[in-house]
């Protein structure tokens, strides 16, 4: 991991000092896509060429463009275009963070082409397709009914094969794995998606937003205090090491590990260790939960994708494992004839993880005023203001949030006909979503070294986050996801 953060290191400051942040970068590429999106209510189509695989047995007919519009195009030259324009905006991206641009792009190619074969690949026929109607018209008897979300693990254990096989290769692509830049950007597009399932159901929508903020404070104060607990007491960790590994294993992963090691100005090594132990263990939880949560609740898919956002820690490993969690159970309902409303078990868990994004501001902001003012005091007369709860908000948040209400005002106010364009619009802009996935999920394998880790010396830190994690951290999210969702599910599909 040392040389994973030397590498990130040296992205966000070479040839020049950073000018903007990834939160910033992804809240401007994620809300560009959104706006070329809404193209057609001006009637234009500006991202109808966006190209992705879609369910298929022969490789010829295994992509298509987002609109019917681009049909007559040949298929190279809408993959290209789509990995062009992707290309341009996160260059655009590399360059404002001060990256060496040559070797962002070389990686960077190397990886949407790996994370583009991944999706391919999930969305074969044999992996993706869910109904028997869908079977019987492809031609095959049998599938693991997975949808094309498969493409998402096929990534990640792709990235981690190269990480552990091959770490000279993973090396060379870490300044390309920003799995943070991805999966921030994947929200703010996210967010005008999920809007479009809101205005079509805006009761059950609200219903949602407020179970889950109810839901994530409770699981906040339990968790983080426990944690706390565990770390301080039995372990001995001192608060340096205790106050990051706290808000790593109970709020949000990586990026609440970070933004609280900086509030008490811990040593850079801390944070650095606590984020390695998280992207370990989101990668176990991701591969190891959606399927608990298909055997226990079939019936119950939005409970499920509320335990995946208290549960699964880092923002791509747990919104990812909400839409792995959909994926199968949508499609053990399918075989049974219920078929369910798309995007409402991973909007549910989006919900409830942007909600503790937010949070990290918060607490990040009470932790410095303690450690400023009890713990470590400043000089006399050396101020502490509102300021630093904006430099430490997650940013990206604020993305989220203008797509959603952007869309849901649109979809309020529109006719059944503009609702629908401002659907197929977002369809368009799903296609990059899932791209940012695939991204996501590949860096996260790369940067997933896992002997480097424990050559590190983290077997202590380990032991912590085996003990909370799943001790009780998984099992009380559960139990506040039973309590707070239990019952409720999502529509049928019209």
């Amino acid at each position: 991991m040392a040389q994973q953060a030397a590498a990130a290191r040296e992205l966000a400051t070479s040839p020049g000092a950073p000018v903007w942040s990834e939160d910033w970068l992804a809240v401007v590429a994620g809300f560009a896509i959104f706006l070329l999106a809404l193209g057609p209510l001006a009637g234009f189509d500006l991202l109808g060429w966006a190209t992705g695989p879609r369910t298929w047995v022969e490789i010829g007919q295994a992509v298509r463009p987002a609109s019917p519009a681009y049909a007559a195009v040949g298929a190279p030259a809408l993959i290209a275009a789509t990995y062009l324009f992707v290309l341009i905006l996160m260059s655009i991206g590399a360059t404002l963070m001060g990256a060496s641009i040559g070797r962002f792009v070389l990686g960077f190619t190397v990886v949407y082409w790996l994370a583009y074969l991944a999706w391919v690949i999930g969305s074969y026929a044999a992996i993706a397709a869910t109904t028997p109607a869908e079977m019987a018209r492809l031609g095959i008897g049998w599938s693991l009914r997975l949808t094309g979300e498969a493409g998402y693990l096929i990534a990640l254990i792709l990235g981690l094969a190269i990480a552990n096989l091959w770490p000279g290769l993973a090396r060379a692509l870490y300044p390309a794995a920003r799995p943070e830049l991805y999966i921030k950007t994947a929200i703010v597009i996210l967010g005008g998606f999920l809007a479009v399932k809101a205005a079509e159901q805006v009761s059950l929508a609200s219903t949602l937003m407020a179970r889950g903020l109810a839901a994530i404070v409770e699981a906040y104060l339990i968790y983080w205090a426990v944690v706390y607990f565990i770390a301080r007491k039995w372990f001995g960790f001192s608060r340096e090491w205790a106050v990051p590994l706290a808000s790593g294993i109970s709020i949000c992963g990586v990026s609440a590990a970070i933004a609280t090691a900086g509030a008490i100005r811990a040593r850079p090594l801390v944070p650095i260790m606590v984020s390695s132990l998280v992207v370990v263990f989101a990668m176990v939880e991701l591969l190891m939960l959606p399927f608990v949560a298909r055997a226990l609740f079939a019936d119950e898919p939005l409970l499920a994708g509320a335990w995946m956002g208290l549960a699964v820690k880092t923002d791509g490993a747990a919104v990812a494992s909400g839409a792995i969690t959909e994926a199968l159970i949508y499609g053990d309902a399918a075989a049974r004839g219920i078929k369910w409303s798309p995007g409402w078990v991973v909007g549910t868990t989006t919900t409830i993880k942007v909600f503790i994004d937010i949070f990290i501001g918060v607490w990040s902001f009470i932790l410095a005023y303690l450690w400023t003012r009890h713990i470590e005091p400043r000089p006399a007369g050396a101020a502490f203001g509102a300021a630093a709860i904006w430099q430490r908000f997650p940013k990206f948040v604020l993305g989220f949030l203008a797509t959603f209400l952007i869309v849901l005002a649109i979809g309020l106010a529109a006719s059944p006909p503009v609702l629908k364009t401002v659907d197929a619009a977002m369809g368009q802009a799903n296609v990059f979503r899932q791209l940012f996935f695939l991204l996501t999920f590949l860096s996260i394998g790369l940067l997933g070294d896992v002997r480097q880790l424990w050559q590190e010396g983290i077997g202590k830190l380990a032991a912590v986050y085996v003990v909370s994690l799943f001790g009780f951290v998984i099992w009380v999210g559960l139990l506040i996801s039973w309590l707070f969702f239990h019952g409720l599910r999502p529509p049928l599909a019209s």
